[in-house]
Parts: C-alpha cells; sequence; structure tokens
C-alpha cells in the first residue's frame, strides 16, 4: 500500500504533554521517525497538551483520580484528529484504550529503576532515622514505610528542579526520581543513588516510551511500525497483564519489572499495604510468548495471598 508520508506543508502532529520530560519523549520519537522515513524535522509538528494531572499541583495525585491524569486530554485531541499520534510515559497510561485508539508502539525502554535523590547523594540505606522524604508516589511511599518505617513521608510534587529546590528549602531530606527521566533529560548534575530492584522493584512500565494512535489510521500505522521495539513490546505485555488483572491505578501500591534471558522472559511482582505494614513479592519465569499469560497468573496468586482487606480501595 502507498503511503503519503508527512510534508512541511502538512506535517504529522505529535501530541504530548509540555513538561520537559514529556517533551523529551516526543522530540525522541520525532527524531526517530524522522530517521526511519529520511524525514526532515519540518515535517512534524510537536503539540503540547495541559492535562489535568499538570494543572493541578497542590493536590496528590491519588487525591486526583487514578490512571487518565496525565493522558486524557491528550486522547481527547487524538480522537477529533487535532493531533496524529500522542507521546507517553506507559507507567501513566490505563491499561484499556478509549474505543478507537491504540497503544501499540513502543521504544527501547530507558533504565526502569529509581533514583534516591539527596543534595549530597547519599544512598537509601544511610538515610538517618526519622528523616523526611519527599514523594508523591504511593507505590514509593508504601515501599519505602515497608523498609524503613523510621522515616516520615511527605507529598511532593514538581519538576526535578522545583524538586531539588524544595530539598534545599528544607521541604525534606530526600525524594525518589525516575533514572529514565533524569537520563533522557540529561540531568547528569543531579545527585543520585541509584535503587536496585532488591531495594525496591520500579512501577510497572517506568522507563519505557509509547506512542497512540488512531485504530483507523493505516499512515501512522506504517510510520510507527519503523519505530517500534518488539522486545519492549514483549515486556510491557508482561508488566501491564500484571496491572491490570490487579486492577491497578495511582491508588494502589503495585510495583514490578519483567526482563527478557535468552528466549524466556521473567516477572518479579509486587503489592503492598497503602501504609506499607505488609509486602507480597512473587517471581516467575516463562517463555516470551507467554508473558502475558503469566503476569495474569501472577497476580492472580498475589490476589488470593492478599484477600479482600490488603488494598485500601477507594
Amino acid at each position: 500500500m502507498t503511503y503519503t508520508l508527512p510534508t512541511p506543508a502538512k506535517p504529522l502532529k505529535i501530541g504530548t504533554r509540555g513538561s520537559p520530560l514529556a517533551l523529551a519523549q516526543a522530540h525522541e520519537t520525532r527524531e526517530r521517525l524522522m530517521a526511519a522515513h529520511d524525514l526532515s524535522s519540518e515535517c512534524f509538528e510537536v503539540v503540547t497538551i495541559s492535562t489535568r494531572g499538570d494543572r493541578v499541583q497542590d493536590r496528590s495525585l491519588r487525591d486526583l483520580g487514578g490512571k487518565g491524569l496525565f493522558s486524557k486530554e491528550i486522547e481527547d485531541r487524538l480522537m477529533t484528529g487535532e493531533v496524529d499520534i500522542a507521546v507517553h510515559s506507559t507507567k501513566d497510561m490505563a491499561v484499556v484504550q478509549p474505543e478507537g485508539l491504540v497503544l501499540d508502539t513502543f521504544l527501547p525502554r530507558e533504565n526502569p529503576f529509581d533514583a534516591f535523590i539527596t543534595l549530597d547523594g547519599i544512598a537509601l540505606s544511610d538515610l538517618p532515622k526519622g528523616a523526611v522524604v519527599g514523594s508523591s508516589s504511593l507505590r514509593r511511599k508504601a515501599q519505602l514505610l515497608n523498609k524503613r518505617p523510621d522515616l516520615v513521608v511527605v507529598e511532593f510534587r514538581g519538576s526535578v528542579q522545583t524538586r531539588l529546590q524544595k530539598l534545599r528549602d528544607g521541604v525534606a531530606n530526600a525524594t525518589f526520581l525516575a533514572m529514565a527521566g533524569l537520563n533522557r533529560l540529561g540531568a547528569s548534575e543531579v545527585p543520585r543513588a541509584p535503587v536496585t530492584a532488591d531495594e525496591m522493584l520500579p512501577a510497572i512500565a517506568q522507563g519505557a516510551i509509547s506512542v497512540e494512535r488512531r485504530a483507523d489510521d493505516e499512515m501512522a500505522e506504517h510510520l510507527l511500525a519503523a519505530i517500534h521495539h518488539v522486545p519492549t513490546a514483549q515486556i510491557m505485555a508482561c508488566e501491564r497483564a500484571f496491572l491490570q488483572k490487579l486492577d491497578g491505578s495511582c491508588q494502589t501500591p503495585i510495583a514490578g519489572l519483567a526482563t527478557i534471558e535468552g528466549d524466556q522472559i521473567r516477572m518479579r511482582g509486587e503489592v503492598l499495604r497503602t501504609d506499607g505494614s505488609e509486602s507480597l513479592m512473587d517471581e516467575m519465569v516463562a517463555p516470551i510468548a507467554d508473558g502475558a499469560a503469566m503476569g495474569v497468573e501472577m497476580a492472580s496468586k498475589l490476589l488470593e495471598r492478599a484477600g479482600q482487606d490488603f488494598f485500601d480501595w477507594r
């Protein structure tokens, strides 16, 4: 089939949030499309879209609601044709897309782990008793209190520079950021200590960029197929199936990490009580083709172990 590629007169419109990290992700997508199809930057237009999660900074993500805080307005523009594709942090995305939209393109996953941020770069294990840690992530809060119940966790949102300034102002002694975000922003000056999987499993899909399109847009499908990274998609199928079975949202402390090892996929998953008082973990290995089924199986086992009163459902 012959497709009319984007031109400077009729550029492909890329929808994204307006944060520095979101723009870096949109620009990475554009550059990959340019290279794959031998197109100039003028053939693409990056369209910034304000989302509720960006606009409301004085409330926790949990109070604002579940998945969709950073995607709904962008998806609305995609469905009406105001943008042609939408670039997302996959960890912010619901596991089921609105009717008429598909999320079937993934870029190579960056470092999936968290970074522990302090002004002096000390490790989490070296943080003194009673120290204050800032985080808006219910998952990070629960994991942290599970490991270090002596610490105090306060609400903490904002850009990298905003969070660093809060540390300088004494609002908290430490915070967390995603290693992927720091790497994509080139923020090598930010003092950090990498958090290992043994210390804290990351959020589901952390570090993975996904691109959403209209299901009936064959030109977008053709363009995106050239930049799709199959191993990341296989990992995402496993992790997101695990999340979907757990009915995961921003109100549920869930963590997990899938990795490909030869012709198999290994999954480590965790669910926690919201106060961090209890953690349930599991680990499984399966052929890559069975990754999604394994994610569902692991989630089912953890739900059975957890019982009805484990999660603080709202």
